[in-house]
């Protein structure tokens, strides 16, 4: 397979091609890195290869200008806001499959079958593995406490990671509670939201912080890291501590798919999202990308096991798209 990575105007365009008689066309957020694996893996298995554009803003824009002419089939976001936002402007068209039903739970896609999603990961407390331990936080409302003052580390609260905790804060606790925990956030930051996932475990590492919110794949990919040997020591110097295990359950985020209402192609499309939740594909998920499976009857792979099973939460992925706007105006408010 021959693999070319463009940019143009700002976005990158990422070209599987193989010998083929049909293509799929992608629009996406997920970096080329953690979607590659999966496209050739279906590439080997069927055939059917994939034109992939990666562009990280302004998709919705793009499809709804591109309309009927649109080249791709299929979308795939790293949030529930995004991909939520599309089927609320009739771009995504329904997929109407009883295997994806059956894959996925309910809460994890609509009720429209216009959306599912395929990947889940936690976004729990990194925790100083020498100052701190998994067990000193059970509760991200503990986060707001003043015992943790100039020692919280985090990115920009507006990044849809932290827009998503949040929201999901306010669907729990209320509108009131969920800005009196940002507040209190806000004043335990031991420096200003920076920075990516990774960043804030070198923070840690390098003592600027103890505790930081972060996607549990992020901690694998830094623990494998063969390119930058440095993050693992990052990884070394930190635990993961799962959350709200007594209450409600882990706050967990979605990768997640839908097929466009342009697409010249939704058998294909629809058969790829399929194959996407099956046992197969989502082992690859877990085992590559250190995600969670959508899919119940998955397991997980050997490094994503061992860090500790949890409970989950299961609040509906509409529930906090549609609280979403609320948690941005508070982070507005509140300096995140």
């Amino acid at each position: 397979m021959v693999k070319i990575l463009y940019t143009v105007f700002g976005v990158m365009f990422f070209f599987s091609n193989t010998l083929v008689a049909e293509t799929i066309g992608i629009y996406t957020h997920r970096q080329p890195f953690l979607l590659e694996p999966i496209l050739e893996a279906y590439t080997e298995k069927t055939g059917i290869g994939f034109q992939t554009v990666y562009a990280p803003q302004g998709l919705a824009t793009r499809i709804e200008t591109e309309g009927e002419n649109t080249k791709a089939d299929l979308v795939l976001t790293v949030d529930i806001s995004r991909i939520k936002e599309l089927a609320d402007t009739d771009l995504l068209a329904p997929f109407q499959s009883d295997i994806i039903r059956d894959n996925v739970p309910s809460h994890l896609r609509d009720s429209n079958d216009k959306w599912t999603a395929l990947s889940l990961r936690a976004r729990i407390i990194a925790v100083s593995k020498e100052r701190v331990g998994k067990d000193a936080i059970t509760n991200i409302e503990e986060l707001a406490l003043p015992k943790w003052k100039g020692r919280v580390c985090s990115r920009r609260g507006s990044h849809v990671y932290n827009r998503a905790v949040l929201a999901s804060l306010i669907a729990h606790n209320g509108v009131e509670e969920a800005k009196k925990w940002a507040l209190g956030f806000v004043d335990n930051l031991a420096r200003r939201p920076q920075g990516n996932d990774r960043a804030q475990a070198k923070a840690i590492f390098t003592g600027q912080c103890d505790v930081a919110l972060m996607n549990t794949y992020y901690f694998g990919k830094m623990k494998f890291s063969e390119d930058h040997p440095e993050q693992r020591e990052w990884a070394d110097s930190m635990e993961i501590a799962f959350i709200n295990q007594e209450g409600r359950g882990q706050h967990m985020n979605i990768s997640a798919a839908g097929i466009l209402e342009g697409s010249k192609k939704k058998q294909l499309a629809r058969e790829f999202l399929e194959w996407l939740t099956s046992k197969e594909a989502q082992l690859i998920y877990t085992e590559v990308n250190f995600e969670y499976p959508v899919n119940p009857d998955s397991e997980y792979s050997k490094e994503v096991a061992s860090w500790g099973s949890f409970k989950m939460d299961d609040l509906p992925m509409n529930v906090i798209a549609e609280q979403s706007p609320m948690a941005q105006r508070i982070i507005n408010e509140t300096g995140w």
